[in-house]
């Protein structure tokens, strides 16, 4: 066999995970042509392969010198310095004609052949398009040999797509859910969009964006659990659940939310009804009744005498128009008579803060949702359900660039839980859970997923996801172009790693952890990978691949701005403009195109 085309030369090391290669002196050039294709000895991340008997082992190239990398200089064997000499590391084998496996069995031994892998040993590692895979890409060594990936462990075992700036990231993500969405007739795929750009290259996907006129996004604030509520409403904390304002609090959502029993998704009994129930209820009534005790005036001075039966009411104002209700003036102290001022002063901040969130427009998504407002309105939860997951596009784009930084980790939390909660709850319904799995994907993850975050609404019902979701049928994909700075437990539960460009050794760090040890100089290629190439590890992956994804048409609107022939061009300043810009920037609402 040495005198193969293929043939490089014989094996004069072997490790338990790697082997040393020195190339025979009689190839004739660096670059032999074989079969009409030119191939380039000694390329880092290519394969090579060692026939034993029926057993053919595999390796990838990750060193080259022209020295050997172990020798004893008291050793009487003599190396021409002068050769080229390769260290290879393992990656799997195949046994006659049964199909590549990963791992080796049987090692090679010294002097053992050691020959390139051309486009047919390609082919017999990768094989056909299985039922159940996806084409990811085609290999980096081939012109047009496929890399598929298993499409159960894609999803359920959860994904990252990672990536620099400018690497392909985007152009990546499009390229794998139109593979879902032209084999899978039955896919069901939610991508969460912060910044707006998926929506151009999928022109078929239902996007629900903020503000819009035609499919606007509502995310109910009656969603979140009562913990969440406080929080968010009036800053109140678990610490606080002892002071009497907490509990009037709590006890009046739970009041207004057992009123609302009667849903057009069902009937709710009512005794089971809490503070965390995601039932809708009007959250100006809340504020009403809390300015109500704060304002009101009373027959007697006595706290607990200060009842409504007590009240010197005048008009009770209207709680949807923001009308506080009207009382009889209380008269100085120093007299002591009734009217009397209420005592019940605690809740003066809760009632400033809630006001204060309902009037802000920013929260118009959250607080007037629609035909979601509440128990009256024309739609419940499951409309919600059936418009993001149950539409006939198969793929929903929730479009949150209308929504500002700091209420992006609420909105991705609320929207993650009530899915979560809907597969968790109908895991064993024939139109959903276990029997017709969801695909949930996280664009720039690291902005609302952070490792450092102390108290995220986003990350842990993600992390929840990443934990459990596999169970209910729930799979999940992480984009992210600082991998570095997501959570810990989120990575920890990632399967497959679909990793482009990545020029910082902290973020190249994340992937190289979850590559096998015997893999790391495939991981070493990340920094100089072309635009638009990958490596990929996993368990969804035959063998650890690096992998060029084709350029998507139409795309995500990501691309850099077009600088130079912005700045080639000369803008004169007029004094009107910015207007709109300041208006939109106290209104928090772009302006119609």
């Amino acid at each position: 066999m040495t005198n193969e085309a293929t043939y490089l030369g014989k094996v004069i090391r072997v490790d338990s995970g790697s082997v040393e290669v020195e190339v025979s002196d009689e190839i004739p050039s660096a670059a032999p042509i074989i079969n009409g294709r030119l191939y380039k000895i000694g390329q880092i991340g290519t394969f090579v392969k060692l026939p034993i008997g029926n057993i053919t082992i595999y390796g990838i190239v990750s060193s080259v010198s022209n020295a050997p990398s172990k020798i004893n200089e008291d050793s009487q064997v003599k190396y021409n310095f002068g050769s080229r000499f390769l260290t290879i590391q393992l990656v799997g084998e195949k046994v006659g004609d049964d199909d590549f496996e990963k791992g080796v069995g049987t090692y090679p031994t010294i002097n053992d052949e050691v020959h390139l892998v051309i486009e047919k040993d390609l082919r017999q590692i990768y094989g056909k398009k299985d039922v159940g895979s996806i084409e990811i890409g085609k290999h980096s060594s081939s012109d047009d040999l496929s890399v598929y990936v298993d499409l159960h462990r894609f999803v359920l075992r959860h994904s990252a797509i990672l990536g620099s700036t400018g690497s392909g990231k985007s152009n990546t993500t499009v390229s794998i859910l139109k593979a879902v969405l032209d084999d899978y007739r039955g896919s069901r795929i939610i991508l969460v969009d912060p910044h707006g750009e998926y929506a151009s290259a999928f022109p078929k996907a239902k996007v629900y964006k903020i503000n819009d006129e035609k499919n606007p996004l509502f995310i109910p604030f009656w969603l979140m659990n009562f913990d969440e509520l406080a929080y968010f409403l009036v800053g109140a904390k678990q610490s606080d659940e002892q002071r009497p304002e907490y509990k009037k609090f709590r006890d009046l959502i739970t009041e207004y939310k057992r009123a609302n029993h009667k849903l057009k998704a069902g009937n709710v009994n009512a005794d089971f009804i809490t503070g965390d129930s995601p039932v809708p209820f009007n959250i100006r009534m809340v504020w009403h009744e809390l300015n109500w005790w704060v304002n009101a005036t009373f027959k007697s001075t006595t706290k607990d005498d200060q009842t409504k039966a007590n009240a010197c009411e005048e008009d009770n104002g209207n709680a949807n128009e923001l009308k506080p209700a009207r009382f009889t003036s209380h008269l100085s102290t120093a007299s002591n008579q009734p009217p009397y001022r209420s005592r019940h002063e605690e809740f003066y901040p809760y009632e400033k803060r809630i006001l204060s969130r309902i009037k802000d427009s920013r929260f118009n998504y959250l607080f007037n949702p629609g035909d979601y407002f509440d128990a009256g309105s024309k739609n419940d939860l499951h409309d919600l359900l059936n418009e993001w997951i149950s539409n006939s596009e198969r793929l929903t784009i929730l479009d949150l660039s209308g929504v500002p930084f700091e209420l992006l980790d609420i909105s991705v939390g609320l929207i993650t839980r009530f899915i979560y909660d809907s597969m968790f709850w109908g895991r064993s319904e024939s139109y959903t859970g276990k029997s017709r799995p969801i695909l949930l994907a996280y664009e720039e993850a690291h902005s609302y997923l952070g490792k450092d975050e102390a108290r995220s609404y986003s990350k842990s019902a993600v992390e929840m996801i990443f934990k459990e979701g596999r169970k209910f049928g729930l799979g999940a994909m992480v984009i992210s172009q600082r991998p570095s700075e997501i959570s810990e437990t989120i990575l920890a539960q990632v399967g497959t790693f679909i990793a482009l460009r990545l020029t910082n050794s902290s973020d190249q760090s994340i992937v190289k952890s979850s590559a096998p040890d015997n893999l790391i100089s495939l991981i070493d290629l990340l920094p100089s990978l072309r635009t638009g190439e990958a490596v990929i590890v996993g368990e969804a992956i035959k063998i650890p691949s690096r992998v060029r994804v084709k350029l998507n048409n139409p795309r995500p609107t990501s691309e850099d701005p077009k600088l130079v022939e912005a700045w080639s061009k000369e803008h004169k300043p007029s004094a009107n403009n910015y207007k709109e810009v300041v208006t939109a920037i106290r209104e928090q609402k772009f302006k119609k195109k």
